[in-house]
C-alpha cells in the first residue's frame, strides 16, 4: 500500500477500503470571499492517477480550490471528499493526518532561505515523519536525482536559478510520497526554456510516479505542453516525447469563469470550442508557439 510515511504512533489511515474511490470530489461546493462569492456550486471529480489542469481569469477562484481541497478554507455549502474522506466538517487533528498525504508546490516556491537544498527537501521527514537520517537523507538523495538537481544537494536556495528553486519545492512535495500533487502556477514568472524543464518534471511525476496531481496555471502554453507530452522509456533513458500528432491528452482541463466549472474537457476539445468567452480567454495564447 502506498501513502505519506507515518510518524511514530501516529494513526494509520487504511486506504484499502476506498482504493476505487476519486482522490478528489467536490459536490456542490460554494464559496464566499469578503462577501465576494468565489465559488457557486461547483461539482467536480477528479479520478486516482489522472491530472487536472485548472484554468481561469486571475480572481476565478483557482488557488481557492487548492486552499479547501487542504482543508485551510472551508465551504460554506457543498461537500468536499479528499482519498476517500470528507474533509469540509473535519477537525484540524483530523485534517494534518489528511495533509500528509498530499504535497503541495507553492507559485512562490515557499523554500527556507536559512535551510540548504537538501535541508528544505526533507523538511518534512525530519519535522513530521521523524525518520532516522540516513534515511532522509537517502530519500532526499533519491527525490533531487529525479528532478535533475543531485548536485545542488548542500547548496543554499540563494545560489539556484529560478526553475532550479521550482524544482527544489517540486522535489519537497514529493519526498514524503504523497499520493496527490497541488500545483500553484509552477512555471509563472519564468522564461520558457525554464519553464519546460518544470513543466518536464510534472510529466515525470503523472507517467513514472502516477500521482494524481491538480495544475493550477495562468499559462496557457504550458498547460498544453503538460497534456501534450508524456514519459517514453527507450534503451533505459527517459525522454520526453510530444504526442500531440496522436491526438493523445494526457490530461483534462478545467476552466472556472463567474464562480463555476465553466468547461471540462481535453485539450483539443478546449480548442476546438467557439464560445465566445473561452475564445477571448486563449485569445493571443493559441498555437503555434
Amino acid at each position: 500500500m502506498t501513502g505519506a510515511w507515518l510518524a511514530p504512533g501516529e494513526a494509520v489511515i487504511t486506504y484499502d477500503a476506498i482504493v476505487d474511490s476519486p482522490a478528489v470530489v467536490f459536490d456542490r461546493v460554494s464559496f464566499a470571499f469578503d462577501g465576494q462569492v468565489v465559488l457557486r456550486d461547483v461539482s467536480f471529480s477528479v479520478p486516482r492517477g489522472t491530472m487536472r489542469i485548472l484554468l481561469g481569469a486571475s480572481g476565478a477562484g483557482k488557488s481557492i480550490v487548492l486552499k479547501l481541497i487542504l482543508g485551510l478554507f472551508r465551504p460554506d455549502s457543498g461537500t468536499i471528499h479528499v482519498n476517500g474522506q470528507r474533509i469540509d466538517q473535519m477537525s484540524e487533528p483530523d485534517l494534518m493526518a489528511i495533509r500528509g498525504d498530499i504535497g503541495m508546490s507553492f507559485q512562490e516556491t515557499a523554500l527556507f532561505d536559512s535551510l540548504t537544498v537538501a535541508e528544505n527537501v526533507g523538511y518534512r521527514l525530519y519535522e513530521e515523519v521523524r525518520l532516522p537520517l540516513d534515511e532522509v537523507r537517502a530519500r532526499v538523495v533519491e527525490v533531487l536525482g529525479f528532478v535533475g538537481l543531485g548536485e545542488y544537494i548542500d547548496q543554499m536556495p540563494s545560489a539556484l536559478s529560478g526553475g532550479q528553486r521550482r524544482r527544489v519545492a517540486i522535489a519537497r512535495a514529493i519526498a514524503a510520497r504523497p499520493r496527490l500533487l497541488l500545483f500553484d502556477d509552477p512555471t509563472t514568472g519564468l522564461d520558457p526554456i525554464t519553464a519546460n524543464s518544470v513543466n518536464d518534471e510534472v510529466v515525470k511525476l503523472r507517467d513514472i510516479e502516477q500521482v494524481t496531481a491538480i495544475v493550477v496555471t495562468h499559462q496557457i502554453r504550458d498547460a498544453y505542453y503538460v497534456a501534450k507530452h508524456e514519459v517514453v522509456r527507450a534503451n533505459g533513458n527517459i525522454n520526453i516525447m510530444d504526442v500531440s500528432g496522436r491526438g493523445a491528452d494526457r490530461a483534462q482541463f478545467m476552466v472556472l469563469h463567474e464562480g463555476r466549472i465553466y468547461f471540462e474537457g481535453t485539450a483539443d476539445e478546449l480548442l476546438a470550442r467557439e464560445d465566445p468567452y473561452l475564445r477571448d480567454f486563449l485569445f493571443m495564447t493559441l498555437p503555434p508557439w
